[in-house]
Order: structure tokens, then sequence, then C-alpha cells
């Protein structure tokens, strides 16, 4: 595998893109990065400070001097803030519902963007809404992991289920709708298919073929 191979992923929210992105980068022996994670990380932080999520300066303050730092050990993605390992924090109903607020801040966006290219530069399989747009629009691979509403709210409910965080299912579709029309409306880095990638709807597929098909497709062209 040549150095510096870039495989873009993008999706919306619970179509099983982070699963397929994770289990392709082991495959392919490339480094894996959730850039939705740092979105995360910065929501986190804000909620820590008791920033008001209507103040994008503030944001935008926080964003230039807090300390994000990922780690991939043993096939294991880990995503520190300010030392602590926030993995799973970063995943609480508190950070889902204030993420949307954060990832539309211009500024926000290309403070996080720009430590996306520099993880990016040694190769890697990477994640999130606009990586094969913006981040890496010249990556050498790029595709678009969808599914359908329904089947997406359940991945995303069991999901955080099986974290022991409470929810309810109602609560989880609610999060996904603010989730989407945020992702596809906002004015930066907006959730975009680009004609060159390729489409895979995920409903009805088992993640193992879905990681295998893009595995062969990947490997059997370098």
């Amino acid at each position: 595998m040549k150095s510096g191979l870039i495989v873009a992923i993008d999706g919306p929210a619970g179509s099983g893109k982070s699963t397929v992105a994770k289990l392709v980068a082991e495959r392919l022996n490339l480094p894996y990065l959730d850039t939705g994670a740092m979105y995360r990380a910065v929501t986190l932080a804000c909620i820590k400070k008791e920033i008001d999520f209507s103040d994008s300066d503030a944001i935008f303050g926080v964003v230039k001097d807090v300390d994000i730092d990922i780690k991939n050990q043993d096939n294991k993605f880990e995503i520190y803030l300010e030392g602590e390992n926030v993995t799973g924090a970063i995943r609480a109903p508190q950070v889902n519902a204030n993420i949307s607020s954060v990832s539309e801040i211009l500024e926000v966006r290309k403070v996080l963007v720009s430590k996306q290219k520099k993880i990016g530069q040694s190769g890697a399989v990477m994640e999130g809404r606009d990586i094969g747009t913006v981040v890496f629009p010249n990556a050498d691979y790029k595709f678009f992991i969808d599914a359908s509403f329904d089947t997406r709210v359940d991945r995303r409910y069991k999901e955080i289920v099986k974290k022991q965080i409470p929810i309810t299912r109602v609560e989880v579709e609610q999060d996904l709708k603010k989730r989407d029309h945020s992702d596809t409306t906002r004015k930066y880095g907006p959730l975009i298919k680009t004609e060159d990638a390729i489409y895979i709807d995920t409903t009805g597929i088992s993640i193992d073929e879905v990681v295998e098909n893009i595995a062969v497709l990947v490997s059997s062209e370098r």
C-alpha cells in the first residue's frame, strides 16, 4: 500500500460509516480518523467550560486553545481532551444536542480541518461529513455511506444504549433529524455526495460485506 493513501468515507449519522471506516483501516493497515470526534471533543470542552453555545466567539476561543490528541494503537481509536481520554464521554446526549452549534462555525471548521489535513498527510482512512469535499477533495478513494432513516435511528439507538447512556428512541430520532438538517444545510462544509464518490446504501447489508467490497476495491487497484 502506497504511503499517503487517503480513503475518504462520508455519510450521515448512523449510516454505519464509523464502523466501516474502522474495519477498512484495519484491513488496509492504515491509521483511522473519525473527524466528527474532534468536533465532539470541542463541544465537550465547551460544556466543561460552561460556554454559551449561541456565542460563536467564545466557542472559537475554546477551539484555538484546546488540546486534542488522537491515538491509534492496536487498531483502537482514542481521543484525548487536555490529556483525558474522552472517547466515551463525547457520545453523551448533551454533546449530541450541541455539536451542531459548534460544527457550523467557519472558524472552528478551519482550525479542525487544518489539524485533520496534518494527521492525514501520511495516509489514513478518514470519515466524517466533508472529507471528500473539503478536507481531502483529491482523496485516492471516496465513498458515501448511507442507509434509510429508520435504520440509522435503530443503529444509533442501539449504539447509545449499549454504552449504558439513558436515552429513548424518540430522542435519538429527534437528534438525527436535527443533525441531518444541520449537516446538509450549513453554509460551510455541508454533507454532500461528490460525483466521484462511490455510493453505498447499507440498509439490509452486513457491515462485513461493505468492508469487504471497499477493501477489495482499494487493494486491487494499488
